[in-house]
């Protein structure tokens, strides 16, 4: 997640003018042109009453949760496209996702810790510290097939932190074994590590260093550790996912997608400030969901979603 401050005015400006485009020109975008868009779909503004959305994640049934970390809520959209609050006071969640049993597995910076939230909001810290220093706040996750937690840790300054700066040097990405209470480094040599997925057969992941636009592919080891890590795209991300072609989605100024090579196959553009993330939702995982600064956004899609 980028930070928030000062982006609100501007983003719901802009967003006013770009919608008013595309409600006018449904192929504007050039949405037509990007091979894994619905035919003849336009995007569609779900809700801009919030401050920066961030985290989307999905159930087994298509339902889709989200955070406004600013705002300390995490949020619902139901498959019939019912919007409301799953939980306020949420421990200023940012990324989610959603386990093997529907608990949300949350990215929760307020005290920088990795909690898991039962279907009921019954609130569990799996994780608070390395080694007895603080995190710098835990940002985005991806749990694999056997339930263990990838999450990365970059250093944004918060303004309801008492801290002025991080109690671990560099900042990185970890893993937490499905039942552990200590984390692992499993690269300590990236930038600023934000956006985060893997490959549902769990050997393959997907880091995005956005401090330095690139975005690596690794080798997943037994154990959990990383091997091979090769440029995947010259280009950074707050948030990304997968769909079932192996196509890879990344957030920032719009939505790129690439296919499993890096090929470029086109770039979805959002009337918002900055795209925090994005996942597959709905019955059939046909939608994409975009949370977008103010607002959350649906695209009808021609493929299908993994997570």
């Amino acid at each position: 997640m980028m930070n928030a401050c000062n982006v609100r005015f501007l983003s719901v400006v802009f967003s006013a003018i770009a919608l008013t485009v595309i409600g006018r020109q449904g192929s504007a975008q050039g949405l037509d042109s990007i091979k894994v868009v619905a035919p003849g779909a336009a995007l569609h503004q779900v809700s801009n009453q919030f401050t920066f959305t961030e985290g989307p994640a999905v159930d087994k049934q298509g339902v889709i949760y989200f955070t406004d970390q600013p705002n300390d809520k995490i949020w619902k959209y139901d498959t019939e496209g019912k919007l409301s609050v799953f939980m306020d006071k949420s421990g200023r969640s940012n990324g989610l996702y959603i386990d093997k049993k529907g608990n949300i597995i949350s990215c929760a910076d307020e005290k920088n810790e990795l909690w898991s939230i039962s279907p009921d909001g019954k609130r569990t810290v799996l994780l608070d510290n390395v080694k007895g220093q603080r995190l710098n706040g835990p940002n985005d996750l991806w749990l694999d097939p056997k339930g263990g937690v990838y999450f990365t840790d970059p250093y944004y300054q918060r303004d309801y932190w008492e801290r002025k700066k991080p109690d671990i040097d560099g900042q990185k990405v970890y893993y937490l074994p499905k039942g552990a209470k200590e984390a692992v480094v499993v690269d300590g040599d990236l930038m600023q590590p934000n956006g985060i997925v893997g490959t549902p057969d769990g050997k393959h992941l997907f880091v995005a260093d956005i401090r330095a636009n690139k975005t690596y592919k690794y080798q997943i080891k037994a154990d959990g550790s990383l091997t091979d890590r090769q440029l995947f795209v010259a280009q950074g991300s707050d948030g990304m996912t997968l769909d079932s072609q192996g196509n890879v989605y990344l957030s920032g100024k719009g939505v790129t997608v690439y296919d499993a090579a890096g090929k470029k196959l086109g770039t979805i553009q959002v009337p918002s400030r900055w795209v925090g993330n994005l996942c597959f939702g709905g019955k059939d995982r046909r939608t994409l969901f975009i949370t977008a600064t103010e607002s959350v956004y649906t695209l009808p899609m021609q493929v299908k979603g993994i997570e």
